[in-house]
């Protein structure tokens, strides 16, 4: 049996509406950016949705557009694009530790990491749960302090009955291993009409207006750039998919969360494992559904599930302040053990809507019978 990591979940309706748009002849940044936008906003509940290329770009904007040049915090337990962003945006990451149950940023850790020259926090919501946005929101406050949310991985989550992404500025993404996909992609939400007005302009060369709004003008021609900014628009042919995701994803994240419970009651009660956690203030969504083993070698571990089928992957490692180029760039004032630890224990499994009770078996069986052959270390 072969069960790959992730599969997108596009059917028929996605290509209706790509085909749509083709026929339409408005392929760029149009119509389909505006309806894609507004259900977007409206499902996370904030004034403003607005797409663009990428997740990476929605975070290096959500800094640039509020002027954020210091010191930004945020964990080393993330994919290298969180990083990436800060620097890009023309300023600095500091890292701070995680919490081992959730994988999610510590709040006492970030504590510890402020200093005269914060100007920001950026959480990143692992896998599909929120980051303690009570605890985050406080120390903001308290300090003065800017929070990005990257919210990539938790499209749907849910901290108090409030959407990830709406506490502060998000930042999503929809690559084809998110709750849902346009192929590639992502989105920034704020409730700010300044910053929005200014990101939207920011990702379309620094003009303000776009062509299809132009097109009912005098003069549809004049363009006057406010900024010198980028071209990092969404195209109407993913919008049009994003569109058909947003009236699945409901359904989509409800099958991950059954295929999640089916697993973890079958697999509770294994020494050689910790399973996810929820936290019962939390919506867990299940971007990724992710274990940590211990007392085995976990390469060991993962290369023994390929070999069976299983397409095990291992998210992440090494942690951002180990990899080369932010071992001199990056900064962490505390340690960051737990961090170390999870990035040496931690194993993602396959996890979509599509799975079955067969494959989720299959799954169940593989780990069982592997922990069982492996030596202790």
């Amino acid at each position: 049996m072969k069960i790959p990591l992730c599969i997108p979940c596009v059917g028929e309706e996605e290509l209706d509406a790509i085909r749509s748009v083709l026929e339409s002849g408005w392929l760029t940044h149009g119509p389909k950016n505006r309806e894609f936008a507004a259900r977007f906003a409206e499902y996370i509940g904030v004034k403003h949705a607005i797409p663009m290329n990428s997740c990476t770009s929605a975070l290096q904007l959500a800094l640039e557009a509020q002027g954020i040049t210091g010191e930004v915090i945020l964990p080393s337990f993330t994919f290298v694009a969180s990083a990436n962003a800060i620097v890009n945006a023309g300023a600095q990451p500091v890292f701070a530790d995680i919490e081992y149950d959730t994988c999610n940023i510590d709040p006492s850790s970030i504590k510890a990491s402020v200093t005269s020259r914060t100007e920001a926090i950026m959480v990143v919501h692992f896998g599909g749960q929120s980051c303690r946005m009570d605890a985050v929101m406080q120390i903001a406050e308290r300090h003065g302090l800017a929070v990005i949310e990257d919210s990539a991985e938790t499209i749907g989550g849910e901290f108090r009955g409030q959407k990830a992404g709406s506490f502060a500025t998000g930042c999503f993404s929809f690559y084809p291993t998110k709750n849902i996909t346009t192929g590639d992609g992502g989105m920034l939400t704020t409730d700010n009409d300044e910053l929005g007005g200014k990101v939207r302009a920011l990702i379309a060369h620094g003009i303000s207006s776009i062509a299809h709004e132009r097109e009912g003008q005098a003069k549809p021609w004049f363009r006057s750039a406010m900024y010198a900014g980028y071209n990092f628009r969404m195209s109407d042919i993913l919008a049009a998919i994003g569109v058909e995701q947003m009236k699945k994803i409901d359904g989509m994240n409800e099958a991950r969360r059954e295929h999640a419970a089916y697993l973890s009651e079958r697999l509770a009660g294994l020494d050689q494992i910790d399973l996810p956690v929820e936290l019962p203030e939390c919506k867990h969504v299940y971007q990724m559904y992710t274990i940590k083993v211990k007392d085995v070698n976990r390469d060991e571990f993962v290369g023994r599930l390929r070999n069976r089928g299983i397409s095990a992957s291992v998210h992440f490692d090494p942690s951002v302040h180990l990899q080369e180029y932010y071992r001199t760039l990056g900064t962490s004032p505390v340690p960051l053990p737990v961090t170390e630890r999870v990035s040496r224990s931690i194993v993602t499994l396959p996890m979509y809507p599509q799975l079955n009770t067969v494959e989720l078996d299959y799954m169940v069986k593989v780990i069982k019978e592997t922990l069982a052959i492996m030596e202790t270390v």
